[in-house]
């Protein structure tokens, strides 16, 4: 089942995000790892700031968790992670259908440069990488992130925000 995550679930949308975060361990920038990776004080900060956690339950424990966030013209999908003895079951493409549906707007979606498996997941998943020339502005205006991981992030986009874009060509 997938619901919305409530208050009662933050010490476990903690732990799902830093379990599953391992995988950028010794991938990303060593300036940009840290321990936990995201501590709790940055998670309550997200939510504060709007990202709406959903997550994925099988008998009676959360195995995945994905973020939504409304940024005005567009919806941004957020900390999308699963449980490291979870993944490749399908958990994270669910959740990320289920949130689709939860807007009409163009969704984009911010992941590190270096994370192929996640840049192939959205790929797989009908997202389009944006144009260098694009993706730091669209950082910079809808995320709120140090300018080191604009440097060194990419973002994707559903074919609703390729489609609006005058004479734009999908990238592979």
């Amino acid at each position: 089942m997938i619901r919305r995550c409530t208050a009662s679930d933050l010490d476990t949308i903690f732990e799902i995000i830093n379990d599953a975060a391992k995988a950028y361990r010794g991938v990303i920038p060593g300036d940009r790892w840290h321990e936990p990776y995201m501590p709790s004080e940055a998670l309550v900060r997200e939510i504060e700031d709007g990202v709406i956690f959903w997550g994925l339950e099988q008998e009676g424990r959360l195995l995945g968790v994905m973020g939504i966030q409304d940024r005005g013209d567009v919806t941004l999908i957020r900390h999308a992670y699963v449980r490291t003895g979870f993944q490749k079951q399908g958990i994270g493409t669910r959740l990320l259908l289920y949130l689709e549906n939860l807007t009409h707007k163009p969704i984009l979606v911010g992941t590190w440069k270096d994370a192929r498996w996640a840049i192939s997941f959205y790929q797989r998943n009908g997202y389009i990488l944006v144009p260098d020339e694009e993706k730091d502005g669209l950082l910079r205006k809808y995320w709120s992130i140090p300018e080191r991981q604009v440097e060194t992030s990419v973002v994707l986009a559903n074919q609703k925000w390729a489609a609006a874009q005058p004479g734009h060509a999908p990238h592979a």
